[in-house]
């Protein structure tokens, strides 16, 4: 039976198609690559309370990481927009959010130069945020970094992005990076208090939910900052499965310097060690899933005078919240009996 001109041609473009895919099958793959893998910037949020001293800490980090050849943006997060200070001599720098809305209304268009600045190396810039009771510090965030994406964010060669955020605000605009897997890794900056080391461990268990839901971020470990030796801090970072990257003392020297706006983070200087080791630390720490301690049990890790620890929480009633306490008044007025 003769094949008609049609079904001739698609046998012959099958049996093409069928000498292309043994031709492609017989090939040998491709070499297992051998060359170090292209530079990825390494992009670490640092959580901490407020006041706790993370702006000093990564002015300072920052400046020793770009001592070490190593090129460093630092991106202030916080509404307060202090991150930057340190670095900039107390100078402080104009804002993205207040920047954009200016070149808004003037039709301009932003660039690098309005927002970001250099000192020795270190590339800083701060996103500001709303002035208290006009608007969501949160909310400013998520914008911030929509408009950092504008100027090209992702196409940027660091070897280090070192973000400052606020973890003693529980908004979605400050957990960004750990719900949106935006770095790698989370600093914690801590101290030998009841109170940082609640906000570290509440960023702990915010690792540990989004790695829950398939997140990635990891913690890389903790910064004791103001430290007096009491050991309350290591204890946590124990606790919680996490390193210890740096331990900076309680020192007046350190406390008289940093009040100055004096960078401590040099080479050669009384304290570099410290921050050398931060530096290295901080580059090798891998992420790590944290164990996030319950609330009691971040309560032992401190003597209970020191918490009121050994109270036991006493149940009310309903009498308690109904009853009227009858008192006495003393009164001037004279009362007559009713005749």
């Amino acid at each position: 039976m003769s094949l008609s001109c049609g079904a001739a041609v698609a046998m012959l473009d099958q049996e093409i198609r069928n000498d292309r895919l043994r031709q492609e099958a017989a090939m040998e793959p491709d070499a297992v690559p051998t060359t170090p893998p292209a530079k990825q910037t390494q992009i670490i949020a640092i959580y901490g309370k407020g006041g706790i001293g993370k702006s000093f800490t990564l002015a300072n980090l920052s400046y020793m990481m770009a001592q070490r050849n190593k090129k460093v943006l630092l991106i202030g997060c916080d509404p307060k927009s202090d991150t930057t200070s340190l670095l900039f001599g107390g100078r402080a720098c104009p804002t993205i959010l207040e920047t954009s809305a200016k070149k808004k209304l003037a039709g301009d268009p932003v660039q690098i130069g309005d927002v970001c600045f250099k000192r020795d190396g270190v590339f800083a810039m701060e996103l500001g945020g709303p002035e208290v009771g006009r608007g969501c510090g949160g909310r400013g965030i998520i914008h911030g970094f929509e408009l950092l994406e504008k100027l090209g964010f992702h196409e940027w060669d660091f070897d280090y992005v070192l973000l400052d955020f606020l973890g003693d605000v529980v908004c979605g605009g400050f957990g960004l990076p750990i719900a949106r897997d935006m770095c790698q890794k989370v600093i914690v900056v801590g101290s030998n208090d009841l109170q940082s080391l609640y906000v570290a461990n509440n960023v702990c268990s915010a690792v540990e939910y989004f790695r829950k839901l398939g997140g990635n971020v990891g913690v890389a470990g903790l910064v004791i900052n103001k430290d007096d030796g009491t050991g309350e801090a290591q204890a946590f970072a124990n606790a919680a499965g996490i390193p210890v990257l740096a331990a900076i003392p309680a020192h007046d020297d350190i406390r008289r310097k940093s009040a100055s706006y004096e960078i401590i983070g040099r080479p050669g200087g009384d304290w570099s060690g410290v921050f050398d080791e931060l530096a290295h630390n901080v580059a090798e720490a891998p992420p790590i899933r944290p164990k996030p301690l319950s609330h009691d049990g971040l309560l032992s890790l401190f003597k209970s005078e020191q918490t009121g620890g050994d109270y036991r929480l006493i149940p009310a009633t309903s009498a308690d919240m109904n009853q009227k306490t009858q008192s006495t008044k003393k009164t001037l007025e004279v009362i007559y009996d009713s005749v």
